[in-house]
């Protein structure tokens, strides 16, 4: 029975959490796993119960975590390698990027016959500056040419991570979309929408606006607030935004919404009727996304954004920059509207033309579900990387 040894950056709430939690309960009996992870941030939801929830042991390593450190990552690399000693991989297939360093490094140096990454976004512009990109670019072209197969999210990652960056030819890619539980944002709609709008008092007339993600740099919130301002002064009817997700900028965030004159509502503070809802983490988003008309996002640079295939799960019609792989994710002028990155009054506008045509609102939430349904669903996934581990097992062997 062939082993598998799956490494992920962090348990941390998102795609590459749950992606590596149905890998690893729901691959075909003809293969073992061993998940391995390292420590989410203080600012991040943890995903312990994803991992619980589907009855998966995962082994921790606190040395591994976001930042670079040279001491942690040294000693987070010899515990993978002990791993590999102890467990004796076929196969070693990391997750996102610091899994993907430090668990191809320790593959590497202990010959494992099959070593596979999967790139979940990449950190080539958006992030860092110039110099420190560079550098990352160098890595992982290193490490690509010692892999032995590359995993894109996306047609659209794989064109930039192959074509832009040249982090590896083409004939080391595939393309293998994420998957998601999607079923339970279809269950108890009514029920949920009533139950969340009641938790947070917001009226049957009001529109929701939510965004979902990190308070970090990257996911370019201020622009959300800054056109939320100016949808909110031209819009025919009362809305509210609702702001999910925790972070280094929320603080910020909160002081710049009041500087151009919203009001707000913390978890700390609760202000009835605030403009803007910061709510923190929030573990069921099929419950945010039924008490929400319209999903939102921002960022200037994406892979897959999970919240926006989740949208489509809950006939939540989107307004989003064009960013990454977002033109994979959503079908452009049906299920969502694509705006300029970085540009609040081309966003506002798309955000008004939801807000204010209410056919065109209810016309583009009928779409979703059958979009993704099949398209991001975790049975897809699993079948597509059985496939993957398959082809290249065969070609070891041979």
């Amino acid at each position: 029975m062939p082993k598998i040894l799956r490494i992920i950056n962090r348990f941390n709430l998102g795609g590459p959490t749950y992606n590596v939690a149905y890998l690893t309960k729901y691959m075909s009996s003809r293969y073992e796993t061993l998940l391995v992870g390292g420590m989410n941030d203080e600012h991040e939801a943890c995903s312990d119960y994803i991992i619980k929830k589907l009855g998966i042991h995962a082994i921790k390593i606190p040395e591994m975590m976001r930042e670079i450190n040279g001491y942690n990552d040294l000693m987070a690399y010899q515990k993978i390698k002990n791993i590999i000693t102890r467990y004796k991989p076929d196969i070693v297939h990391t997750h996102a990027s610091k899994a993907g360093f430090i668990g191809r490094q320790a593959a590497i140096k202990s010959n494992v016959p099959i070593i596979i990454h999967t790139f979940h976004g990449h950190v080539f512009h958006s992030y860092f500056n110039k110099h420190k990109t560079a550098v990352f670019k160098k890595i992982e072209k290193n490490l690509a040419a010692k892999s032995t197969a590359i995993v894109a999210i996306s047609e659209i990652q794989k064109h930039e991570l192959c074509d832009i960056h040249k982090i590896a030819p083409a004939d080391k890619f595939r393309v293998i979309p994420l998957g998601f539980d999607l079923d339970r944002f279809q269950e108890n709609y009514q029920n949920k929408r009533k139950q969340f709008r009641t938790q947070y008092e917001i009226n049957d007339d009001e529109i929701v606006i939510s965004i979902i993600g990190r308070l970090v740099p990257v996911k370019n919130h201020a622009m959300f607030i800054k056109s939320f301002a100016i949808a909110k002064e031209k819009a025919n009817k009362r809305i509210r935004a609702l702001v999910v997700g925790d972070g280094e900028l929320r603080n910020g965030l909160i002081e710049f919404a009041f500087s151009i004159g919203l009001t707000c509502s913390t978890p700390e503070y609760f202000m009835p009727n605030a403009d803007i809802i910061f709510t923190s983490w929030i573990q069921e988003a099929d419950t945010v996304l039924a008490g929400s008309d319209i999903t939102a996002l921002t960022s200037f640079n994406e892979g897959t954004p999970v919240s926006l295939i989740e949208a489509q799960a809950a006939n939540t019609p989107i307004v989003t920059t064009n960013v990454g792989g977002i033109e994979d994710v959503v079908l452009e002028n049906n299920t969502a509207l694509l705006a300029q990155n970085n540009n609040p009054n081309d966003f506002a506008t798309k955000l008004l033309k939801l807000i204010n045509e209410d056919e065109l609102r209810i016309e583009m939430s009928k779409h979703g579900w059958d979009f993704v349904k099949n398209r991001f669903h975790y049975t897809r996934l699993v079948s597509d990387m059985e496939r993957l581990y398959d082809e290249l097992l065969l070609k070891y062997k041979s």
